[in-house]
Parts: C-alpha cells; sequence; structure tokens
C-alpha cells in the first residue's frame, strides 16, 4: 500500500502521517508540500493506491490541483484533507472526483475510516456534514471547466497556473526553462482549449475553482 500525503503544514503533515501508520502500519507513507513536486512524482513514478490532498496548496488554485489530477489519472482514489468544513465545499470538491473529505479538525479515528472506506471502493463523507445539506449550484457549473481543463496537457496545466498567478510569457520560460516561443504556443494552446480569447479571460476562467471562503 503505497499512500502520498500532499500538504504544505509540516505540523499537520507529521500528524497525518501518524494517523495513517495508526491506521495502516504496512503502508509506505510519502509527503509532499509542493504541488509541482506532486505532478512530477506522479509523472515519474508509480502511481500511489491513495492521495491525501490539501486543496490549499501553493501553486494551485482552489480545486485546480483536484481537477487536473483527477484527469490525468481517473483510476487513482483522492481523499481531500482540508481546514474547509462547509457542506458546499465538500459537495465541490466530490464532484471534482475526490472519494473522501476530511476536515482538519476530524478526530484521528476519522481518517482510518475514512482511508478504508475509500480504498474499498467507497465515497466517505465527515460525519459531521448535515444530512439535508442544500446543493451548491456551483458545483454543476464547473463540471463544463473541469472538462476543459482536462483536455491540458500536464505542461500547459503549470503554464495556465503560471499565468494565473501573472506571471509573464518571459518568466514562464525562465522558470520551466524552456523559449519564450514554446510558452506562446502553450498559451495559444491554452485560451484555444479555455474557448477564451486573452489571458484575463482564461484568469477568469481558473478563477470560478477558486475556493470562496475567509476560513483557510
Amino acid at each position: 500500500m503505497n499512500i502520498l500525503i500532499v500538504d504544505d503544514h509540516p505540523l499537520f503533515r507529521h500528524a497525518l502521517i501518524q494517523a495513517v501508520r495508526y491506521s495502516l502500519p504496512q503502508a509506505q507513507i510519502q509527503e509532499t508540500a509542493d504541488v509541482d513536486e506532486f505532478y512530477r512524482r506522479l509523472e515519474q513514478g508509480a502511481e500511489p493506491d491513495l492521495v491525501l490532498l490539501d486543496l490549499n496548496l501553493p501553486g494551485a488554485s482552489g480545486f485546480s490541483a483536484l481537477v487536473y489530477v483527477r484527469a490525468q489519472y481517473p483510476a487513482m482514489p483522492i481523499i481531500v484533507v482540508s481546514a474547509h468544513e462547509e457542506a458546499s465545499i465538500i459537495q465541490r470538491s466530490i464532484a471534482h472526483g475526490a472519494m473522501g473529505y476530511i476536515p482538519k479538525s476530524s478526530h484521528p479515528s476519522h481518517i482510518g475510516e475514512a482511508i478504508k472506506h475509500v480504498l474499498e471502493g467507497e465515497i466517505w463523507l465527515p460525519p459531521s456534514l448535515p444530512r439535508h445539506a442544500g446543493f451548491d449550484p456551483r458545483a454543476a457549473d464547473e463540471t463544463a471547466l473541469a472538462e476543459r481543463l482536462q483536455s491540458l496537457t500536464p505542461q500547459q496545466f503549470r503554464v495556465l497556473m503560471m499565468v494565473a498567478e501573472g506571471l509573464l510569457n518571459k518568466q514562464i520560460a525562465y522558470e520551466l526553462e524552456v523559449s519564450e516561443a514554446t510558452i506562446k504556443a502553450h498559451v495559444t494552446a491554452i485560451f484555444r482549449k479555455l474557448g477564451v480569447q486573452n489571458r484575463t479571460q482564461a484568469v477568469l476562467a481558473i478563477s470560478a475553482l477558486n475556493i470562496e471562503d475567509k476560513k483557510m
């Protein structure tokens, strides 16, 4: 059993590792705090049996990492682990392909319970989620955008995230160690696939996946 934990908070990452080891003592646990390293591990290594993914990662925009990974690795189980406890965010996470959602305030026993359910192919939701929580319409509205994002190549997705951060083509080329012409070609392809005309529209499109909430 190979489990990958993706969270940028060292203290919580350590606590999560301990909780996983308590429930699955034989599991091989890997960890990363960086979204780009997360993508590289998936591209270069064996696909993990389970990913525990924080939503608030530097270099990601809201649900973007979840949407991207679900598109590239459709069979890989993902459990979102987040400080957000709102029913709407839980719903949107499941709509974007998460098989479980663990609030960071959860009791350690819930972590083990969630992992076992998801590994058995079931959806796990926190017991604190109201049974009659209203459906968030954004979960459906974001589906079309998620489908367009799924058409991007890994490199195009990285470029889009850098565009969303406000980097210029020249800066992106430097960061990715490619020519500026290559970045321009990627940006043109991104615009076409997202159905937008310029950088502003592209940033507005990806911002639809943001978590609109004050709680971090």
